[in-house]
């Protein structure tokens, strides 16, 4: 007597409205047939929560390498990096890994650009550099203002698969250089250049922005793991009084 054979690609990573431009919801894929055998209907596939908030609505007038960008970066938002290969990747997303290899190079030089393309869905969080650059507003308020931003429970997504990465940086030097690059830079350069805003020389004002912005991480990461808003808060607010009186310190000297 034949048996069915089951499949791991039965049920889908991602929601069928990634795949397929329809509208995302449950469904239940029809009786399979192997050999001319009916195999069981696999079990219903519910996008989760995440998934349904955070990704973006697939659209086929994107150039392919957009629209996959865009499609990876969902996978990656919902599902994480660490167990990530290129053929389940391309899998999940319709195509395969040699168009994936084709259009970005590597599979760091993917992840890292879909990290970029995530960070643009989390609108709250460029806010903050926006809110330091209010310099009608004393500078301690400032910073406490953006902490609220950044640290803002829509962002946790973001958060955890930022570090994620980092983790996988860490360990394999020479394949991650554009996204430690950045990660050494943009936030710090963003900030210095808002002290600069607020009359504060250099090296003082790059100084501070490392100092700030190693403050934010850590408090990422602490958000993270522990999960203590207030605490976060109380840290950042001790260290935005400090700062501050510092950098005043240093502008009129």
């Amino acid at each position: 007597m034949k048996r069915c054979r089951t499949s791991t690609l039965i049920i889908p990573l991602l929601p069928r409205a990634v795949r397929h431009h329809e509208p995302s919801g449950s469904r239940t894929v029809g009786p399979l047939r192997f050999h001319g055998v009916a195999c069981p209907e696999p079990p219903r596939y519910t996008p989760s929560t995440a998934g349904n908030v955070l990704a973006m609505p697939d659209s086929p007038d994107l150039p392919e390498r957009d629209r996959l960008l865009r499609l990876t970066a969902d996978y990656v938002l919902e599902y994480g990096v660490a167990e990530m290969t290129l053929r389940r990747l391309g899998q999940a997303i319709g195509t395969n890994n040699r168009m994936l290899l084709y259009y970005f190079g590597s599979k760091e030089e993917l992840i890292s650009a879909a990290l970029v393309e995530a960070g643009g869905r989390f609108p709250i969080l460029a806010r903050a550099f926006a809110i330091l650059d209010e310099q009608d507003r004393p500078l301690a308020e400032r910073i406490m203002a953006a902490w609220d931003a950044v640290a803002a429970a829509e962002n946790l997504p973001f958060h955890r698969t930022f570090f994620e990465v980092l983790g996988l940086a860490a360990h394999r030097r020479g394949r991650f250089d554009a996204f430690l690059g950045s990660v050494g830079s943009d936030w710090r350069d963003q900030v210095a250049a808002s002290l600069h805003g607020s009359g504060v020389p250099e090296p003082a004002a790059s100084d501070l922005a490392q100092e700030l912005v190693a403050l934010w991480r850590g408090l990422q990461l602490d958000l993270i793991t522990s999960g203590d808003r207030a605490a976060t808060d109380r840290a950042n607010a001790a260290a935005a009084r400090s700062l501050a009186e510092r950098a005043l310190a240093a502008a009129v000297g």
